[in-house]
């Protein structure tokens, strides 16, 4: 029988909006998508980057995301930013997580508890 691994199956769903969400504010390379993704969750959302550079690579390709290369510095960089596309898919998937947060709540799975300080960073709300 198949056992689900829950990390893999929450990285699958929420990795993408995690990093869809901090484009959102500015663009950024990857190694700084890693370090906030690992320090803005709490590390449970943390990601190597040969876990991001392909997801980065297929919301591309979505065109969700786009890429530009910065060469003012030694090794250079490779920028990543929303697109359009990317902000109506990042508003349509906050919006089904909300709706699977109030089924839960519904349940009594989740309280009305604040979130902690990593996960309100992450959403961009200051206490």
């Amino acid at each position: 029988m198949y056992a689900m691994n829950p990390d893999r199956e929450l990285m699958r769903s929420a990795g993408p909006l995690a990093v869809l969400k901090l484009l959102e504010r500015r663009e950024m390379y990857g190694y700084q998508i890693v370090e906030a993704l690992a320090e803005r969750s709490g590390g449970l959302l943390a990601m190597g980057q040969s876990t991001l550079y392909p997801m980065l690579y297929n919301l591309e390709s979505k065109g969700l995301v786009t890429s530009r290369w910065d060469e003012s510095t030694p090794r250079g960089r490779k920028y990543y930013a929303l697109t359009p596309a990317g902000r109506r898919k990042l508003a349509e998937d906050v919006q089904r997580w909300r709706q699977a947060a109030d089924a839960m709540r519904a349940l009594g799975v989740l309280t009305r508890l604040a979130p902690c300080a990593s996960l309100r960073a992450l959403a961009g709300v200051n206490p």
